[in-house]
């Protein structure tokens, strides 16, 4: 008999005590062939019930991770059952406007909806060649995002910020504002919040209720009170979620995952109890392939109307970009939203750090018939000037303003504008796109049109001397 089949048999066979107990690490010896990431059943001394998954496998043990930690459980008295199936998560478009704990149960008082499937929490296999490349603009009503960091439909965009910072609030309004140009479309929103405070997770409910948008949004959430070991699962269990939505019931969803460091230390604890050997700071080896498996559940299907566009945020330890997680998330995602927090300190929001910004696949969701037919020249000159600007400033600094050259100043005029009229920006200010290319434009005309070397002469013609205004 195969392994497989002698599993499926087995499953559901309970073995009485633990071989040890490490933190949420349970270890049994002595079972059948079990499977890696199989659903586990752990049963205490009162009958309760905790859910965890095979971590590890071998002939001598099995590693098992419980998702509700393991205070209460002895080594004689823990019941294991091995259920011969991955974890699962009944889904449905019912879920929308409720509110899960991060393994999917209802946690807002309701009963559980009646779900319309049950599939695995690691995601279906996409065919790459199947996959469909982002072209699609959606319109934030950030200025600083939709015309120099473009969101694409499908993309996937991290927010790298720091402890203190507007992160969630940048989130939100996003998430409040999305939709698609050309269309009445809205953003169904699955939000993940792994080991937040209560005051953040409140934030994101109150902002969602005050401006009715609660009723197209499904949250799960994992606190920093609930056990640790669970917000591992809990970006897989949403993920699940905005898979059914897009790829089934044909919705685009924006998924905002908030704090990745915070899933990634998760990472870490369960590598440290193992004994694994670390990697950087401390972290396994396998966070890069780990992240991946999460953040590469984005994108578009040929044929399928849906999309997922992913939000991740994460908080760089130290406000160090060269930290592990930025930069792993880095690699694998299309471009990155960096705050700054010198921008922060003077009062300006979003405090988007404009140079280290970027989004990679805006070249191609912008221009005409799109954005507007200036836009990646505008968007182009913008980064240009600014960037000197910095230069300026960092000049200014050594020499003083009043040895700067009458063009300095000017670029200096223009670098406070940019970032006090461009940039900055109420947090319930949706502006459209054309409103943006304007406020960039105006921006550039506190400078020569000498300067302005990467926009063209119809575009100087129409919205720098001219009056091409929308």
């Amino acid at each position: 008999m195969r392994d497989e089949e002698r599993r499926v048999l087995m499953s559901g066979r309970e073995y009485v005590g633990a071989a040890r107990i490490d933190g949420p690490l349970v270890f049994v010896r002595g079972t059948h062939p079990v499977g890696y990431r199989e659903l586990v059943e752990c049963v205490d001394a009162d009958g309760n019930v905790r859910l965890g998954m095979v971590l590890d496998t071998s002939d001598d043990a099995v590693v098992v991770q419980v998702f509700e930690g393991t205070d209460g459980l002895t080594m004689p008295g823990t019941r294991t059952r091995f259920r011969g199936r991955p974890l699962t998560v009944g889904v449905s478009d019912r879920m929308l406007g409720r509110v899960f704990d991060g393994l999917g149960r209802p946690v807002d008082g309701g009963p559980a909806p009646l779900a319309d499937d049950e599939p695995d929490v690691n995601g279906r296999p996409i065919n790459p060649t199947a996959r469909e490349y982002p072209r699609d603009f959606i319109q934030t009503g950030i200025s600083v995002i939709d015309g120099m960091n473009t969101l694409i439909r499908g993309q996937k965009l991290p927010i790298f910020s720091g402890n203190g910072l507007p992160h969630n609030e940048l989130a939100a309004q996003i998430a409040r504002q999305a939709k698609l140009r050309g269309g009445a479309t809205d953003f169904a929103v699955v939000f993940a919040a792994m080991g937040v405070k209560h005051d953040v997770a409140r934030f994101f409910m109150r902002s969602f209720e005050e401006t009715g948008a609660l009723d197209n949004v499904a949250l799960f959430l994992s606190l920093a009170d609930a056990p640790s070991i669970e917000r591992i699962i809990t970006p897989r269990t949403a993920l699940t979620l905005a898979e059914h939505l897009a790829y089934d019931r044909g919705l685009h969803v924006l998924v905002v995952m908030t704090d990745m460091s915070n899933y990634c230390e998760s990472l870490r604890e369960i590598s440290t109890l193992r004994g694994e050997i670390p990697s950087r700071k401390g972290y396994p080896g396998y966070l890069y392939s780990d992240l991946a498996e999460l953040y590469e559940r984005s994108g578009m299907i040929r044929g399928v109307k849906g999309s997922i566009t992913q939000l991740p945020i994460l908080t760089m330890p130290n406000d160090d970009i060269s930290h592990p997680i930025p930069d792993l998330s880095g690699y694998i995602t299309e471009g990155q939203i960096v705050f700054e927090r010198e921008m922060n300190g003077r009062g300006i929001y979003p405090p988007v750090a404009g140079l280290p910004s970027l989004s990679r696949l805006m070249k191609d969701g912008i221009g005409g018939g799109m954005t507007r037919e200036d836009h990646p020249h505008l968007a182009s000159q913008l980064f240009a000037a600014y960037s000197y600007v910095k230069d300026v400033r960092n000049l200014a600094s050594v020499i003083g303003e009043e040895e700067l050259t009458p063009l300095d100043h000017q670029y200096m005029e223009f670098g406070e504008f940019f970032e006090r009229r461009f940039v900055n920006q109420r947090r319930d200010e949706d502006r459209t796109i054309e409103q943006t290319l304007d406020l960039g434009w105006e921006a550039l005309k506190l400078l020569p049109a000498e300067e302005l070397h990467r926009v063209t002469d119809e575009e100087l013609d129409a919205y720098y001397h001219g009056n091409g205004q929308s």
